[in-house]
């Protein structure tokens, strides 16, 4: 995505990297107790990547809310980032989107073209992702924020949850890693800028095609990697499918420039998180440093994380390989419990 002539001027690392830590969240959550409703299909119990409610025989809403800090400087970069990260979670529920609504934050001071180059980003990515962008809520606050409530449909059996993994399924992921490291290894100066765009790009890259293509396959779970990183994300996949994960280190798929920041020791603020989220979870004893960092990142508008039969395995990598869209094949399920990387 090219640059604009405004300016954000507050960047501040954020994206998924801004998630409040996991494991407080595990915490705070473990005390509310949700209203039960019977048409309630996906709420806390477990949690997943959106709410879901079914309205009749034929029709579930899919919720989510996602919104952020600015990662990147560039109001147009960041209102179609923001957009499409909050967009790919009613995605990985196997939904459409239909209805969105931004949430939005920015100083008084800053400049209205820049505020209405956000909202514009943002408008274009919803009506790429089908539905429409109706309003939203904005306050004054010194450090800028924006994402969207999302609404999507979804017919009930359809519904795609991470707690449904199976025993001999393969796990396959469409995008890359290290969106974290390489935005900030490139504002840095420690890894050449052109991979700073090729992060960019890959954040305002919709899960929606990839999602139209796995839809008729039924996959048996789903997830999106954003702010946990990869570890953290599998794990939940393992912990609420009561099954054990083996990623293969070595298909785990780096983006161009993530082994050069990695290399350099590049860590975002949400590393850490994640690691004090899965220590003791995740087994990642002997691993390569270099693909420790980039499994702990946070990603901002990452791929999807689905688990499949192997007999749909080889017409699916066909099929996204027909298209120029990307697909790791990156571990099995198997019985027992945890996740392994070797």
């Amino acid at each position: 995505m090219k640059a604009t002539s405004g300016s954000l001027g507050l960047t501040v690392g954020g994206g998924c990297a801004a998630k409040f830590p996991a494991k407080r969240l595990e915490e705070l959550l473990k005390g509310f107790v949700p209203v039960e409703a019977e048409d309630l299909l996906v709420g806390l119990a477990p949690a997943d990547d959106a709410a879901v409610y079914r309205l009749d025989d034929s029709r579930a809403i899919v919720f989510t809310i996602d919104f952020f800090p600015p990662m990147v400087d560039d109001p147009e970069a960041f209102g179609a980032i923001a957009a499409t990260n909050a967009l790919n979670d009613v995605f990985a529920m196997g939904a459409s989107p239909l209805l969105a609504l931004s949430v939005a934050a920015f100083p008084e001071d800053i400049s209205d073209d820049t505020v209405a180059t956000v909202f514009a980003a943002a408008d274009a990515k919803v009506r790429e992702a089908g539905g429409i962008l109706a309003g939203g809520h904005t306050i004054r606050d010194e450090q800028a924020k924006y994402g969207l409530a999302v609404v999507g449909t979804a017919p009930p059996e359809a519904i795609w949850r991470k707690s449904s993994a199976a025993a001999g399924d393969v796990l396959l992921l469409t995008k890359p890693l290290g969106t974290g490291i390489v935005l900030a290894a490139a504002n840095r100066n420690t890894i050449d800028s052109r991979f700073r765009d090729g992060a960019v790009e890959q954040m305002t890259e919709l899960n929606a095609r990839a999602a139209e293509i796995l839809r008729p396959r039924g996959p048996s779970a789903a997830t999106d990697v954003t702010g946990f990183g990869l570890f953290g994300h599998t794990m939940e996949m393992a912990e609420r499918s009561q099954v054990k994960i083996v990623l293969d280190a070595e298909a785990l798929p780096p983006m161009p420039g993530a082994l050069e920041a990695a290399s350099a020791g590049i860590r975002t603020g949400g590393d850490a998180l994640n690691r004090e989220l899965v220590a003791g979870r995740v087994d990642t004893e002997g691993l390569d440093e270099r693909i420790d960092i980039i499994g702990h990142d946070p990603q901002t508008a990452g791929g999807l994380l689905v688990a499949v039969a192997p007999d749909r395995v080889a017409v699916l990598e066909a099929t996204f390989a027909s298209e120029g869209l990307f697909l790791a094949c990156v571990g099995r399920v198997e019985d027992g419990s945890g996740v392994v990387v070797r």
